[in-house]
């Protein structure tokens, strides 16, 4: 899988390198970090009003001796933007894949309660919609916040069982706050 993510990487920059007038962002989202989870995202304007992103996380913590959170994430999403790219609102389609091995600890708001007594180790793939808008900050940097709505099908194992349960999720599957850095070439 990191062969085919890295194929994605360079197939993107370089799609980036050949295009007059073209422009790309480099984002980070603040509420993966909250979480402690690193990500990066790669954005590319391919029109006008259109962009294609790529986005990744990748959280390798345990926490203490038993709290893990552990898990990878990759999302390509096609943009369309209602003023120009990079520019206020957007609508987006996208895909998600990962997997995760996380339990042993207490979610807030008493979500998802068996976290704090098992581990479940699986993989998720998904597709949706979003919704988002970006604020200028400054001639290279906007603020984008972002929401979006989906379906994923996962399949996992609780770690102390050899049965593997499949299930059907509707719902959020995506949200940020992300700050974005955007390489503007000269036209």
């Amino acid at each position: 899988m990191r062969k085919t993510f890295m194929l994605i990487v360079v197939a993107l920059s370089l799609f980036s390198l050949e295009a007059k007038g073209q422009q790309v962002a480099v984002k980070t989202n603040a509420l993966y970090w909250l979480t402690t989870t690193p990500n990066l995202g790669v954005e590319v304007a391919l029109g006008d009003k259109s962009t294609l992103s790529l986005n990744a996380n990748y959280n390798p913590w345990t926490i203490g001796s038993d709290n893990q959170i552990k898990h990878w994430l990759v999302q390509p999403e096609y943009r369309y933007w209602l003023c120009g790219k990079f520019t206020r609102s957007f609508f987006g389609a996208h895909l998600l894949y990962g997997r995760y091995n996380v339990g042993g600890f207490k979610l807030p708001f008493n979500v998802f309660p068996a976290f704090a007594t098992h581990h479940y180790k699986g993989w998720a793939a998904g597709v949706g919609v979003s919704y988002g808008y970006q604020w200028y900050l400054g001639p290279h940097w906007n603020l984008e916040a972002m929401i979006g709505v989906g379906y994923v099908r996962t399949e996992y194992r609780r770690t102390d069982s050899r049965t593997y349960v499949q299930r059907n999720y509707f719902g959020p599957t995506e949200v940020g706050i992300s700050f974005v850095y955007l390489f503007r070439s000269k036209k």
